[in-house]
């Protein structure tokens, strides 16, 4: 029984010893595991290691860089407008109102942005910005105030140029649109609801949005930036601080959207502002006819609607109704593209327009002329931010 007693004792002690030797063991283990090799900061890697290549870089956590680079660029337009209101008379007037004028005038203040373009102190905006205005004044990032000349305009893109007289302008530098992808990441810099300077941050949720009757010629970037009021003819800019557009509208408000706006894509911008800077107005091809889809979709071809009077294609013979088959040789699907060919044809070039008549393909040649000036304004379509 003693025998018996010693030797439960004896494994019980040597038990506790073995267990207490085993937690050591996991302690050292785990404390071991825990350390990290010592890291090289001139390359980023383990000392003694090579760099892993297939390891992304760091997502970029600042665009102040971009901002810094771009912003300086931007200008505040403020404009004043004449407005005239009807006055209803009434049954009963005051003696002292008597006299007044059936028509009553105010002045109307707006805001709205612009871009520098070059040293020579041009900056591009939106038509309506300036549109009717009476009075325009330019402020820039630094503060300075200058009244500005109207270069031109354009209706068909909502563009104008403007022209400053400083010393020292910055300038922004000019992007490529047509390398977006929606995802990529965007800022829109403005002047909105008379904050001053802004930044909002978003991506590129759509391009080529030309369908949106906001002007005739434009494939406009969708972004979900925030645009407000006062944004108009800001800029939008990627994460290296590249002008890629100018913001111009968002989705009518009613709708109860959000998120939801559209700017020029720069590639166009730039070749209206060449334009405009050169001869004062874009110069584009006219044809004169109005052409619309095939409703009953027995061909996919445009036909020619109406035709105006004493225009290169009514002397060239073309009718309403003819199916538009091909400009140029280049075959037409849609009314937006047979305007986008006439207009990209500059004024006194020949085109040869293949058409379809009944049953018979006939071909004729108009010399296209200028295309009329249009200083209305779409309906139905996205709100401008002015």
């Amino acid at each position: 029984m003693a025998t018996l007693k010693q030797s439960l004792v004896f494994l019980l002690k040597w038990t506790l010893v073995g267990l207490a030797i085993a937690c050591a063991i996991l302690i050292v283990r785990s404390t071991i595991a825990g350390r990290t090799p010592p890291t090289d900061r001139s390359n980023g890697t383990a000392s003694g290691l090579q760099p892993d290549t297939n390891i992304s870089p760091a997502p970029r956590r600042s665009f102040a860089d971009a901002v810094a680079r771009a912003a300086p660029a931007v200008v505040n337009i403020h404009t004043a407008r004449v407005v005239s209101t009807s006055v209803a008379p009434g049954p009963v007037r005051p003696m002292y109102e008597q006299n007044l004028p059936a028509v009553r005038r105010r002045v109307e203040s707006s805001l709205g942005s612009g871009v520098i373009v070059d040293a020579a102190g041009h900056i591009v905006t939106n038509l309506h910005v300036i549109r009717g205005a009476a009075e325009i004044r330019v402020q820039l990032a630094d503060g300075r105030v200058v009244k500005p000349i109207v270069v031109g305009t354009d209706a068909d893109t909502d563009l104008a140029v403007l022209q400053i007289e400083l010393s020292d302008l910055p300038v922004m530098p000019l992007g490529r649109s047509d390398e977006l992808r929606p995802g990529d990441v965007v800022l829109a810099i403005g002047n909105p609801l008379g904050l001053s300077q802004t930044v909002t941050q978003g991506i590129v949720s759509a391009i080529g949005r030309g369908s949106l009757r906001l002007v005739t010629f434009a494939d406009f970037i969708q972004t979900d930036a925030a645009i407000n009021f006062g944004n108009s003819g800001g800029a939008l800019i990627d994460a290296d601080g590249d002008l890629i557009g100018i913001n111009t509208a968002v989705l009518a408000q009613q709708l109860g959207t959000e998120g939801i706006g559209f700017a020029i894509p720069v590639n166009l911008v730039r070749g209206v502002i060449g334009e405009i800077i050169e001869y004062g107005r874009v110069r584009r091809g006219w044809l004169g006819v109005h052409v619309v889809g095939d409703t009953s979709r027995r061909f996919s071809a445009p036909v020619i609607g109406v035709i105006d009077k004493g225009s290169p294609a009514e002397r060239a013979g073309l009718r309403p109704g003819d199916l538009i088959l091909e400009l140029n040789g280049k075959p037409i699907l849609t009314d937006q593209e047979a305007l986008t060919q006439v207009a990209a044809t500059l004024p006194g070039s020949e085109m040869q327009i293949r058409f379809r008549r009944g049953q018979q393909t006939e071909t004729v040649t108009a010399t296209l002329e200028q295309r009329p000036a249009d200083d209305g304004a779409a309906v139905d379509g996205p709100s401008p931010t002015r």
